[in-house]
């Protein structure tokens, strides 16, 4: 019930919230509020516009089962990636809604599932829309059941755990997910011994591997599935598209969030990730901060691709808090509704719901 009333979709690039303007405001092309409400708790968020393409998506459910997140980081179009919004947790739903409940095997069919339907919906409409056949999207897919958390990864995106190192208020990055990147020396010698006679299966291109000089993400179907036991001491998992871990290590990530306030942690993720990018690209942030909505696409274009590191684009994060002591996940709302485009794009989302326990869960979409 819950999770239908705060359903929010959204093809807009500027993301929707609850009420209360919660330090609402705008920086150049970053726009966020820092606090708010919604039926699941408080939240932050901030998006950094970019062009008019909506190509990523990314989705909050909750239900009996537990928490679904959903991050989908698309290219070569918005097709795809919506696609996978719509569909992926029907199956999901449907499939864990038999006796067995939520299962690795599950989620692992949801996604062929999803698969099946899109390419079915491409063939269907090969002569009126054919770009939809060059569309695609990676897939990163959390979700905690009965204590139980599920991470599916297909492509290169990344889902990193913040675990307390005993009574000394540091936290550890722990990576959860399996990338399939052509960057990963694994993932190049997996590409060249599967296709022995092609010399140019994999291509370096302005410093960056691609499979056929072309793409970097390495596979399209059979997701890598974990599942583990969240313990006391697991404090938040990120889940991020790549552009993030461009700029942040899994350290910098999660201690940037385990060191500051709940109020503006989407907005502080994005700004460490832009400073970084920047420094990296010999430009000061308050060069970005100049920026304004009414420049021509191509402007900023020519500014925002000098930090897209190998023509790689930005990305989005979702962290949950306290997941340990969180018993009632299934209250989290749902959200839908950001632009990441293929040029700069950048969304937060961030939620918290006081515990009982630790008083701090909280989930952010970058």
């Amino acid at each position: 019930m819950l999770g239908r009333l705060i359903r929010l979709l959204s093809a807009c690039w500027r993301p929707r919230g609850g009420g209360g303007d919660g330090g609402a405001g705008r920086e150049g092309l970053l726009w966020y509020r820092d606090l708010g409400r919604c039926a699941g708790g408080d939240f932050s968020m901030a998006v950094v516009q970019a062009n008019q393409v909506l190509e990523d998506q990314s989705q909050i459910e909750s239900g009996p089962f537990g928490t679904f997140v959903g991050v989908y980081d698309g290219h070569g179009g918005p097709d795809a990636a919506r696609y996978v919004c719509d569909h992926l947790f029907r199956h999901f739903r449907e499939i864990s809604s038999g006796p067995q409940g939520v299962t690795s095997g599950g989620i692992q069919r949801a996604f062929l599932a999803t698969e099946e339907g899109f390419m079915a919906l491409v063939s269907q409409l090969w002569n009126s829309r054919p770009n939809m056949a060059t569309t695609g999207s990676c897939c990163l897919v959390g979700v905690i059941s009965q204590r139980t958390l599920y991470v599916a990864n297909l492509g290169d995106s990344r889902a990193v755990l913040g675990r307390k190192v005993g009574n000394t208020g540091e936290i550890a990055a722990i990576q959860l997910s399996t990338e399939h990147n052509a960057n990963m020396v694994d993932v190049r010698q997996e590409l060249k011994a599967q296709h022995p006679d092609d010399p140019q299966i994999v291509v370096l291109k302005h410093g960056v591997w691609r499979i056929k000089g072309i793409i970097q993400v390495s596979r399209s179907i059979d997701p890598s599935i974990i599942s583990q036991h969240l313990q006391p001491s697991d404090s938040f998992i990120i889940f991020a598209s790549d552009g993030l871990w461009e700029h942040l290590t899994n350290q910098q990530a999660v201690e940037i969030v385990n060191n500051h306030p709940h109020a503006g942690s989407a907005k502080r993720l994005i700004k460490a990730a832009l400073h970084e990018a920047a420094r990296k690209r010999e430009m000061r942030y308050s060069d970005l901060k100049r920026i304004d909505r009414k420049d021509r696409l191509l402007e900023r274009f020519e500014i925002f691709s000098r930090f897209n590191v190998g023509g790689g684009t930005w990305s989005m994060v979702l962290v949950l808090h306290s997941v340990e002591s969180n018993h009632s996940f299934h209250k989290l709302c749902h959200f839908l509704g950001f632009n990441k485009s293929n040029i700069f794009p950048e969304l937060s989302f961030y939620v918290t719901q006081n515990d009982t326990n630790s008083g701090k869960n909280e989930l952010i979409l970058v």
